[in-house]
């Protein structure tokens, strides 16, 4: 018993001697946890939110900021970041070759075409966070939100189009179509985001029926290639051929132009030769005479001109073979 209280009075003892020393150290833990869950960073992507018993209280910027411990709750939103969810694949190993995988996501990127066929698309939606509050506080779990929207809306749109639409001339339109109605939705539904783009990242048929589809498709190609290829020669020889027959008809308006004013000018010639032969009829006559007799003698070479007679010929005639 001398013994047991001898150990209680000695802890007594240094209870008190140390009591002092304890209340400040506690103290200093209490000053120390209120200080560091006042003080918090934000960072340059981001904004605070701040909620105070759960009710929104005001948005804090990046940077070094207080709240009161406790009552009052940070939440970080990146709204600078540019997000993306993808569908139809995984991204498993990002980096400078990214590895992507197709495991589990089967049901979400195999669609049925207006055609009644099946396509297999892939596709990510990029989008920002513009109105923190909404994101956090309108709308329960946004990502997922946003995730039903974005597989409702492309299997719409998918819905309406024929299968080669889809794989080949209609995707940048599908894409178009796609970030429209999600950011009608997530307006309509205040998610507080931002769709940044739709980006289509590939489109099959499925594994089964591909290899069947590929030669569809390369059919479809040469049929093209052939089509083209047509075409080619139709625009070579019908201009050609429509711009002979236009030089042609041309031509034989041209030719027939010259007739009609031919034919006009010997008429016009031959009404004044006859208005002056009225006028003197031996006067025109004998001039007409002259001018052939001037047109036609010439062209006949060596003359000899001879009286009624006919003397002295011969020695005219010598006269010429002399002078070759």
């Amino acid at each position: 018993m001398a013994q047991e209280t001898y150990r209680q009075s000695g802890s007594r003892a240094w209870f008190d001697k140390y009591r002092l020393m304890i209340k400040y150290f506690l103290v200093a833990l209490v000053v120390l946890f209120l200080l560091v869950t006042s003080l918090f960073q934000i960072g340059p992507e981001e904004v605070g939110v701040i909620t105070r018993f759960g009710k929104y209280v005001r948005k804090v910027e990046p940077g070094l900021n207080l709240k009161f411990p406790i009552i009052e709750r940070l939440y970080k939103v990146a709204v600078e970041r540019q997000q993306k969810e993808e569908f139809g694949f995984r991204t498993t190993q990002p980096g400078i070759k990214s590895e992507y995988t197709k495991v589990g996501t089967v049901d979400e990127s195999l669609m049925l075409t207006g055609d009644l066929n099946l396509a297999d698309v892939e596709w990510i939606v990029q989008y920002r966070i513009v109105d923190p509050y909404s994101y956090l506080f309108r709308v329960r779990e946004p990502v997922t939100t946003l995730r039903d929207i974005s597989e409702a809306s492309m299997r719409e749109i998918v819905g309406d189009r024929t299968v080669n639409e889809v794989l080949t001339v209609g995707r940048a339109e599908i894409a178009s179509s796609v970030h429209q109605k999600i950011q009608v939705l997530c307006t309509e539904y205040s998610l507080g985001i931002r769709i940044e783009q739709v980006v289509l990242q590939d489109v099959n048929p499925p594994d089964p029926v591909k290899d069947a589809f590929n030669d569809v498709n390369q059919a479809q190609q040469e049929r093209e290639t052939l089509i083209n290829q047509a075409r080619s020669e139709y625009n070579k020889v019908i201009p050609k051929a429509k711009g002979q027959a236009e030089e042609t008809i041309q031509r034989a308006e041209g030719y027939a132009t010259e007739r009609v004013n031919n034919a006009l000018g010997e008429s016009a010639r031959f009404n004044a030769l006859y208005y002056e032969y009225v006028k003197a009829p031996e006067v025109t006559k004998r001039r007409i005479y002259l001018e052939t007799m001037g047109e036609v003698i010439p062209r006949l070479g060596h003359k000899i001109i001879t009286d009624e007679a006919g003397n002295n010929v011969l020695p005219l005639l010598q006269m010429q073979l002399n002078s070759k």
